[in-house]
């Protein structure tokens, strides 16, 4: 019988360490989503409408990595600076972690901007883009998908310099842009 709670007491502590605590920027998408100050989106591939038989193999490449992205904005106003401060703090906070790469960074301060990846060179998991403005507020904006690379990425940015960007998907972040 004692075995048997020591066991279980074994297996309970293995579990409660094996979650982990640690602040992350999915969980950050979850727990602010629904919040008053948040504006929450979820954009599919279907945004980008080209005509798929004039793209180049790369940029083909770089279409077929793309799953989706997430954004996650927050608006700004005279009665949240504090908690603008704070929300800004906390997003710096974890993408200084050690899950994230930072390839870029622009601007200080109230205006600033930064470009991180989770994953290795060759195979990205997640693109972060995080932007704030003293003026708007913040956006952070996670582009996932499957061996995603830097060279898809540029890719990407051709295509969409040519793509008819279905603009109703990004109607919810309308009011954010001055």
């Amino acid at each position: 019988m004692m075995k048997l709670i020591y066991l279980i007491a074994m297996s309970a502590s293995l579990m409660l360490l094996g979650c982990n605590s640690e602040p992350s920027l999915q969980k950050y998408f979850v727990e602010n989503s629904e919040k008053k100050d948040f504006v929450a989106l979820d954009v599919s591939p279907s945004i980008i409408n080209v005509d798929k038989a004039k793209l180049t193999p790369e940029q083909k490449t770089a279409l077929a990595s793309f799953d989706k992205m997430n954004i996650l904005a927050f608006k700004l106003d005279g009665k949240n600076q504090a908690l603008y401060q704070a929300e800004s703090q906390k997003l710096t906070k974890i993408l200084k972690g050690e899950d994230y790469q930072q390839l870029m960074k622009i601007g200080e301060g109230n205006d600033a901007a930064s470009i991180s990846f989770v994953g290795d060179e060759d195979d990205i998991d997640e693109f972060v883009l995080f932007a704030k403005r003293k003026e708007n507020g913040f956006a952070v904006v996670r582009i996932l998908g499957d061996d995603m690379n830097p060279n898809n990425i540029m890719n990407m940015l051709s295509i969409l310099k040519s793509a008819n960007i279905d603009m109703e998907q990004l109607k919810p972040l309308e009011g954010l842009i001055k």
